[in-house]
């Protein structure tokens, strides 16, 4: 028995699907299956009904696969004491974050930390906040960054900061000539929403929440659902209608479309919070504490403060 084939089962257990999970490894299918099998004759048992779609695991697979777990984590825990004991950060540190987060955050702290770390090799996994929540507790993350609470007894979260939403509003659109914009007077069914499934998606639904919801946001004859806020962006530059983005999305903007397109909401302003959020286990501690001063580090001062705020969550 190797580490290997526990983790073949495990990635197996995870995907339902052998070459997806040889992919997920990075090895043949030929390869995995073959280990697989070994592991299964040394045992003496099947771990696998493979006569099923998705693949399945056997009752006794069942509790092999929890065992492989916890010895794979309990493998990772010894070298995560001996980085402690050197005083060293080093190894593979694997991130989950949400797409609303990802391409505006990232780029503010990840020079410093690869200079300041640079025997760690970050692996950044961007998917959505349930996605994120089933491979934390799977142990197949490290840590992750999301703006909605967990709810899981298992998962320890730590607020990092307070994201102020701002409105990004079209020429035509009624709002364009305010200074600063009532929430209170936002229409659900003229914000352009992302698709369902993005944390984001509820946040605007709440704060429009004043108003009955009938549609997702139209405008005449076009309806649109956007799977990013760049898509959205572009309808709103096209002078279609408006949409709400978070604060950090807003840095990477010129001046002119600043002026022409961002509106700021007056108090209280809506909010969202971003966490950062990771096992109970404790696994890579002093990493996820690093990654935790570093984003704080850059992020502006203001957002570190939750004032009077409206919290959406």
């Amino acid at each position: 028995m190797t580490l290997t084939q526990y983790s073949y089962i495990i990635a197996i257990d995870n995907y339902k699907n052998f070459a997806t999970a040889a992919n997920h490894c990075y090895v043949t299918q030929p390869t995995l299956s073959m280990q697989i099998k070994k592991l299964e004759e040394e045992l003496g048992a099947i771990i696998f009904d493979r006569s099923k779609q998705p693949v399945e695991a056997t009752e006794i697979g069942k509790k092999i696969i929890e065992q492989a777990r916890i010895v794979l984590k309990e493998h990772e825990r010894i070298l995560d004491l001996v980085d402690q004991e050197k005083s060293e950060l080093s190894g593979k540190f694997k991130i989950g974050i949400i797409p609303t987060i990802a391409p505006y955050l990232i780029p503010l702290f990840l020079v410093n930390f690869i200079n300041k770390y640079p025997k760690v090799e970050l692996i950044f996994d961007e998917l959505q906040t349930d996605q994120i929540i089933q491979k934390l507790v799977k142990d197949e993350l490290d840590t992750a960054i999301i703006a909605s609470p967990s709810f899981r007894k298992e998962l320890i979260e730590k607020q990092l900061y307070y994201e102020p939403f701002v409105a990004y509003v079209s020429p035509n659109h009624k709002f364009y000539n305010e200074k600063k914009i009532n929430a209170k007077y936002l229409n659900v069914e003229d914000v352009w929403l992302l698709k369902e499934g993005h944390c984001l998606r509820d946040h605007v639904i709440q704060v429009c929440n004043t108003i009955e919801r009938k549609k997702t946001g139209s405008l005449n004859q076009l309806s649109f659902e956007g799977g990013t806020l760049d898509t959205l962006m572009k309808l709103v530059d096209n002078n279609f209608g408006m949409t709400l983005l978070p604060f950090l999305a807003t840095l990477e903007l010129n001046k002119s479309d600043k002026i022409h397109f961002v509106r700021e909401f007056k108090s209280p302003v809506p909010k969202r919070i971003v966490n950062i959020i990771y096992h109970r286990a404790h696994l890579k501690k002093q990493l996820i504490d690093a990654l935790e001063s570093e984003i704080i580090s850059v992020i502006p001062k203001p957002m570190l403060k939750k004032d009077n705020s409206l919290i959406v969550s």
